[in-house]
């Protein structure tokens, strides 16, 4: 499978947002925190306007793209991470405020490093992560795109110092940060001038308009899919966001440690709702805490368990406990097998919630936009590669293990076909998404079993 970045179309401006329309309603609410003093994460409005510095852009500009001759109308917005949803909050340092370059941003963290208040490592971290976000975006070709960068590094940077100065301790199940700050809009933005939206493709909208009805009345949704990147969230909330946004943010993803304990990740994760896990891959790292994670592990079933008895829930998981990687011998690159015991557990705790639920294959492909490791790491603090790339998401039929069960001996073997037949599903799907996108098949790549759309076309 070939990996390259494509090229982007061109770029025309959208009308300007008011910081009005970034916070509407002017209201004073309260979110939960791991530190009583945080203003960003615990505390009013009115409590942040008495002790940080705010900064107000009623003219913050977006950009949109159009897609080429003949879409001219039709268009998609690339726009900065302070954008639609949050004001830029600059909660760390003054020098955050309205940095002008790229060289007085990085200065920023260098005097950070020379006051003591970081560690040289993690500075080189985060001028690498700088550096690598620009490569990714200048790839889009958008005129916007330095603009882009240095605004959204600069709410990137404060939100990952922040975090640095007042650590956030994430509870078994986390509930999507919004407000004083929108974490879920900061994450999308951030990775919007990532994805070439002229190469990305849904696959078969119609189950996702069932999906959404059944979760609309009272039902659970399980997805099963691969896993390809930290970004996978975002991208399938961007490529949801503009005919299912409802059914985009409610969904709970089964996320494991090293997304809630790196610093350069946890800005991000504040922005999902999260069910917290050890990662089997991980479990044994250290070996005198592998019972401290079976025990989190517990509670965090018991979580699902009860968000599962209440119903109209959607949740997320990655069977195969880990990302996608190619293979070292061919390069090739496919969705990691599913662990059947995974799946089951999962299934059980649908089955005995006492809700109606439904369960179904997920692909995804993103892998390009941030790729992990070649191999799987034991320290925390990888190093991110980013590019500017076509993504593709798309679900399968749903999956009745009581059918697939009636045609197997017993349990055992029917927990083995069932795993099986979701992960076989995803591979299809998977295949055509492919074709699709590096094939550069386009929607021609769809077939009986996936039906491709472009739906913020």
């Amino acid at each position: 499978m070939t990996m390259n970045a494509a090229a982007a179309a061109p770029v025309i401006r959208s009308p300007s947002l008011t910081a009005d329309r970034l916070w509407p309603g002017g209201r004073s609410s309260t979110v939960r925190s791991s530190s009583a003093g945080s203003c960003s994460r615990g505390s009013t409005r009115l409590d942040c306007l008495r002790t940080r510095w705010w900064v107000r852009r009623p003219n913050v500009r977006a950009t949109e793209r159009s897609f080429g001759k003949g879409l001219r109308n039709v268009s998609t917005r690339a726009v900065v991470a302070s954008d639609m949803g949050a004001e830029e909050e600059v909660g760390y340092s003054r020098c955050f405020l309205r940095p002008r370059s790229e060289e007085e941003l990085l200065l920023c963290i260098r005097k950070e490093v020379e006051a003591r208040k970081l560690s040289p490592d993690i500075a080189i971290r985060l001028e690498e992560l700088y550096y690598n976000y620009r490569n990714g975006v200048m790839q889009s070709r958008d005129p916007s795109a330095r603009e882009i960068i240095l605004s959204n590094m600069t709410v990137a940077f404060d939100r990952i110092l922040l975090e640095l100065k007042e650590p956030f301790n994430f509870s078994p199940y986390h509930k999507a940060i919004r407000e004083p700050f929108d974490y879920y809009m900061f994450g999308q933005n951030y990775l919007r001038p990532l994805v070439d939206f002229r190469s990305s493709y849904v696959g078969n909208l119609s189950i996702f308009f069932d999906m959404e009805e059944k979760l609309k009345q009272g039902h659970n949704i399980i997805l099963f899919s691969n896993h390809q990147t930290e970004a996978d969230p975002a991208i399938i909330g961007l490529l949801l966001e503009q005919a299912f946004a409802y059914f985009a943010e409610k969904i709970v993803f089964v996320a494991g440690d090293r997304v809630v304990t790196d610093p350069l990740c946890k800005p991000f994760s504040l922005g999902r709702n999260l069910l917290c896990v050890y990662s089997k891959k991980h479990m044994h790292d250290i070996p005198e805490l592998v019972e401290m994670k079976r025990k989190a592990n517990t509670r965090s079933l018991k979580e699902m368990a009860l968000l599962l008895r209440g119903g109209s829930q959607i949740i997320w998981i990655a069977p195969s406990g880990g990302r996608d990687r190619p293979n070292p011998l061919t390069g090739e690159l496919d969705p990691a097998p599913f662990d059947p015991s995974s799946v089951d557990n999962m299934r059980r705790l649908v089955d005995h919630s006492g809700v109606v639920g439904h369960m179904y294959p997920l692909a995804l492909l993103c892998y390009d936009i941030m790729p992990p490791p070649q191999e799987v790491e034991k320290q925390i603090g990888e190093r991110r590669k980013i590019s500017f790339h076509g993504v593709g998401l798309s679900v399968g039929l749903e999956m009745n293990f009581n059918e697939i069960m009636s045609s197997c001996e017993n349990h055992e073997q029917a927990k083995e076909a069932f795993s099986s037949a979701l992960y076989n599903s995803v591979i299809e799907q998977y295949k055509v998404l492919e074709s699709a996108i590096y094939g550069h098949q386009g929607l021609h790549a769809s077939n009986s079993i996936v039906s491709l759309s472009q739906p913020w076309l």
